[in-house]
């Protein structure tokens, strides 16, 4: 069962009940991301991120490690392009441990200056880390290239030059600028009782104003972007070339999302999708192929990616525009079309067998949706969905001309795509 509350200060205590789990997770999320970077800011959501485990006034980085271990309970975080979480998953006996070291992190990390140092290290070799994985750093590439000067084209992980002249009080106003209570929502689900939370939430954060008494100084841009096309390449010697095209697509509060569900998973969302048998099943052209969505709150893509010989390339990206064209041309039979609805509801409900998943579920419907979505809700819209309402969307979202493709490889020279010629 969903429940909400909204302390005084603003922060949304939202919790899932769930009878047939003895684990409870319990997330801190804050609305800030990368896109709520200027550019010379670009890395510190991500940065703060990893301090806030690095020490407290009462808490050293090893014993807040102790205590979670001690347990058998997880503490981890990530930051993404439009919030970041702090989550613990405990045995539901350890919930007030986890609500204790959450909200000590919260409210008292320190930003000691030699912790800052060694983890500025242990951040640069994350973004070297990425930048060796091109299945990784394609999809950084293409957002570079899509969202051109853009907040939501930045990594989330931030560029070496930035991370490297982050000071600790460039932290401490970033965290007194963004962290804000109204941003702020405590999401737990599990085997827990609401009322219990919310008295424990409330003693603890209730009455803090999360350093909020500056307020935004200064944010990045938050237009919507303008969204590019055509082929992008970047050279890197690697021994396949990897590709990610993209097209404009819908936000993630967009009422015809669930019809971009069923189209993405048509495409290639599993072994089944069109692109995986043809690409790889028929042709043995890529080991990896796949499509996906990519949403936020004001803007989204449809994307693709693939990795395949440089010989091969041209082939995978004229398999792939012509899957598309297909669809477009609404070659979409009806029997896939139930199929597909039916892999979506089980891939849904196998995803939200957790108390973790259910956690993150609950509070990413807070941020883009203000409400709880149940599995009866998201069950019964996929069904509502019609096979024109499909095919309406298809046509309008794939178009030739609005196609971006950013290509890494080792190219000797820059191979010609005609399939995305404009």
């Amino acid at each position: 069962m969903f429940r909400k509350t909204v302390l005084d200060n603003g922060i949304r205590v939202l919790s899932e009940e769930l009878d047939t789990t003895r684990s409870v997770s319990l997330g801190f999320w804050v609305e800030n991301g990368s896109r709520h970077e200027l550019a010379h800011q670009n890395g510190i959501s991500h940065f703060i991120e990893h301090l806030f485990f690095k020490g407290t006034s009462s808490r050293s980085a090893a014993r807040i490690a102790e205590e979670i271990d001690a347990v058998g309970g997880v503490l981890n975080a990530f930051t993404g392009k439009e919030y970041t979480c702090y989550y613990v998953k405990v045995l539901d006996e350890n919930l007030p441990l986890a609500i204790d070291l959450l909200t000590d992190i919260f409210l008292h990390s320190v930003f000691d200056r030699e912790e800052i140092e060694r983890e500025r290290s242990v951040i640069l070799q994350e973004i070297s880390q990425v930048e060796d994985a091109p299945e990784d750093y394609v999809h950084d590439l293409f957002n570079r290239d899509f969202f051109r000067d853009h907040s939501l084209g930045l990594p989330i992980c931030g560029a070496a030059a930035t991370v490297s002249r982050f000071h600790r009080e460039d932290f401490l106003q970033f965290v007194q600028d963004r962290y804000l209570p109204g941003r702020v929502i405590v999401a737990a689900a599990g085997h827990l009782q609401h009322e219990d939370l919310v008295r424990e939430i409330s003693r603890k954060l209730g009455n803090r104003e999360l350093d909020s008494r500056g307020g935004d100084r200064e944010t990045a841009n938050q237009d919507s972007p303008v969204l590019q096309s055509g082929v992008f390449y970047h050279s890197k010697p690697l021994e396949q070339a990897h590709l990610c095209v993209g097209l404009a697509g819908l936000r993630q509060s967009d009422p015809l999302r669930y019809a971009a569900y069923i189209l993405n998973t048509i495409l290639g969302g599993g072994m089944s999708s069109r692109l995986f048998q043809e690409i790889r099943e028929k042709r043995g052209r890529a080991y990896s192929v796949y499509s996906f969505l990519a949403a936020y709150k004001d803007v989204g893509y449809q994307g693709v990616y693939a990795a395949t010989s440089v010989e091969w390339l041209e082939e995978v990206a004229d398999l792939i525009t012509e899957e598309m064209k297909k669809l477009a041309a609404g070659q979409i039979g009806q029997e896939e079309f139930e199929r597909t609805k039916n892999q979506l509801i089980g891939n849904m409900i196998l995803g939200l067998e957790s108390s973790d998943s259910w956690m993150s579920h609950i509070a990413r419907n807070e941020i883009y949706f203000g409400k709880a979505i149940s599995l009866e809700d998201l069950s019964r819209e996929i069904r509502s969905v019609s096979l024109e309402e499909v095919m309406d969307l298809a046509r309008a979202i794939f178009r030739p001309e609005a196609m971006a493709l950013t290509l890494l490889g080792d190219f000797k020279e820059k191979p010609p795509v005609k399939s995305f010629s404009t």
